[in-house]
């Protein structure tokens, strides 16, 4: 017979797989990079139909990603290697963490800690973050120039972000689980549209798609940040973006949009309303310039960031609901 000591080794292992088995496969990072591979390819394609072109196959990013895992890994020769390897690594593992949280308030919302809302909003500074230290390591005049400017613009929109989530937690009474903001609609107040359309450039910006693109921008920077890396560790700065694609947009589902109320049909409805909104940006700005963008987060953004945090407190305090 089996002792108590080997139950609880043997329901140690048990929990230990399966949590394994839920950053890794489902709904973790296969499952996340799939989507995400899938969601890059929906971009390009609407992107390439907008402007008359054919756009590729459906199998061309997964085609893209095992290319580059087959390519040799160049190395500047004036890079400080640790940090240049170490940076792809480190912000792919703050998205996947990301994607854990997130997808854990939607299949197993009675298991996540109290204030997660705040663990996805740090989390979704690390792809950032890693770009800064990987394109700063990586000795380049190009890459500097696409360091400085994704400096700016997260300095530039991570005060409106964290605006729009405090009109959130104003609406919501100051509660931080993901779980439970995913079962109200912000979105359907004043305050709440206001923050929804703020988070969305946000978002855009942390995406790095046009207007907000000026960090790599291809035809002035060559791929700026992302000019030295090459083989695996682009394919992982890829699967990164990949995944950003899946879970940035999720993120706003979550806490503007009701989650997956009242169906699972509902939330892959708003997933996709999020994505067109990114795509219809993305295809109908030009660049903009690091300054303009600093003046249209911190000026346009923040002022009107600030009178939806009034409005917000105002109805939360008067228990007015459209406020």
């Amino acid at each position: 017979m089996d002792t108590s000591i080997e139950r609880e080794d043997r329901l140690m292992m048990l929990e230990s797989l399966k949590n394994v088995f839920w950053i890794l496969v489902f709904p973790g990072l296969l499952f996340t990079v799939f989507l995400g591979l899938a969601a890059s390819w929906l971009v390009r394609k609407v992107s390439a139909l907008v402007q008359w072109r054919v756009g590729p196959p459906v199998y061309q990013p997964f085609a893209d990603v095992m290319k580059l895992m087959g390519k040799e890994i160049m190395i500047p020769e004036r890079s400080n290697r640790t940090v240049f390897i170490a940076a792809p690594l480190i912000g792919f593992s703050g998205v996947l963490l990301l994607a854990a949280v997130l997808w854990g308030a939607v299949v197993a919302p009675a298991k996540m800690p109290l204030g997660d809302v705040i663990v996805a909003l740090y989390l979704t500074v690390f792809p950032s973050l890693a770009l800064i230290l990987g394109s700063s390591a990586s000795g380049s005049p190009h890459s500097s120039i696409g360091t400085a400017r994704e400096m700016k613009l997260v300095i530039s929109y991570e005060l409106p972000l964290v605006l729009a989530l405090i009109v959130v937690l104003a609406k919501s009474g100051g509660n931080l689980s993901l779980a439970e903001l995913a079962s109200r609609t912000p979105v359907l107040s004043i305050s709440g549209c206001i923050a929804f359309i703020v988070a969305l450039f946000c978002v855009q910006a942390k995406l790095g798609f046009t207007p907000f693109d000026m960090a790599e921008a291809e035809t002035e920077l060559a791929g700026g940040v992302l000019l030295e890396y090459s083989g695996g560790l682009l394919a992982v700065w890829k699967l990164m973006q990949a995944m950003m694609l899946v879970t940035l947009p999720l993120f706003l589902v979550m806490v503007f949009l009701g989650g997956f109320h009242p169906s699972v049909w509902a939330g892959i409805g708003k997933y996709v309303l999020v994505l067109v909104l990114v795509i219809l940006i993305k295809n109908t700005n030009p660049r903009v310039r690091t300054d303009q963008a600093m003046r249209f987060f911190w000026i346009y953004c923040g002022v009107i960031m600030v009178v939806a945090v009034v409005l917000a407190s105002l109805g939360a305090y008067f228990y007015i609901e459209w406020l």
